[in-house]
């Protein structure tokens, strides 16, 4: 029987997490072309590798293109050289684009969810110019609880992001390939791989609360080791008779 290393069975069970993902929720067909958004940390490269190594699957069969949108108002440094380097080493073709956004058109919402939303449209432009019927992001089934916990804290709505998202208004359907993957065996895949750490200098990273919802799901899983899979679960087993009535 064969023996792996310790850095094989990391990689292998995010394979294994990464398809048991893409099966369950049915986010490729044959046919499809996908739109990798490619930031340049280790979630989107992680996810550029993955789908490059299931895209040589016999099936079904599908195409990727990788994307990096950069926001020309904000000091984010990207080594688009590695970046490049890192998409066709795959054989994945790379396409750097290039927006921005005025925090002052609209000042109920943060500067953070002002350029998330336009990234996401520039995503959709991009996606639309290549001929492409999916957008493939890097949230990993961390980040997808923590939105969970943050919505249900501080919009008092029981939401989060699903693996598959259809927008019918841009004829595209967001896919989230590693919903099933833990960050933890991301940041090994990280150090086993050497991923190149972009510069980050964002002047609004800390008004967000990304990094307190962090720390609540560490805090549930010291009370219960099984939290996350409890969280997850509880998104498709709503007891709608055991709430109060919606009026």
């Amino acid at each position: 029987m064969a023996k792996f290393t310790e850095e094989e069975k990391v990689i292998r069970k995010i394979q294994e997490r990464f398809n048991k993902g893409v099966v369950k929720y049915r986010l490729i067909e044959d046919g499809d072309k996908i739109l990798i958004g490619l930031s340049g940390g280790k979630d989107s490269l992680a996810l550029l590798e993955l789908l490059a190594r299931r895209s040589r699957i016999l099936k079904p069969r599908f195409s990727v293109v990788a994307v990096h949108v950069g926001m020309t108002n904000i000091p984010y440094k990207s080594d688009l050289g590695y970046l490049k380097e890192y998409a066709e080493s795959f054989g994945i073709p790379f396409i750097h684009y290039e927006t921005s956004f005025d925090p002052s058109t609209d000042t109920r919402k943060s500067p953070c969810f002002l350029c998330s939303w336009n990234r996401r449209k520039a995503l959709f432009t991009v996606a639309k110019e290549q001929g492409c019927n999916k957008i493939a992001l890097g949230h990993h089934m961390d980040d997808i609880l923590e939105t969970l916990l943050m919505n249900i804290t501080f919009q008092g709505v029981f939401s989060s992001m699903p693996p598959k998202l259809m927008m019918k208004k841009f004829d595209m359907t967001i896919i989230r390939p590693m919903c099933l993957v833990h960050e933890a065996d991301l940041k090994l895949m990280a150090e086993i791989r050497s991923f190149r750490k972009q510069v980050k200098n964002c002047p609004y990273e800390s008004q967000s609360n990304r990094s307190d919802m962090k720390q609540v799901l560490k805090s549930l899983e010291a009370l219960n080791p099984e939290a996350r899979y409890s969280l997850w679960g509880s998104m498709t087993n709503v007891q709608e008779e055991l709430l109060p009535e919606k009026i």
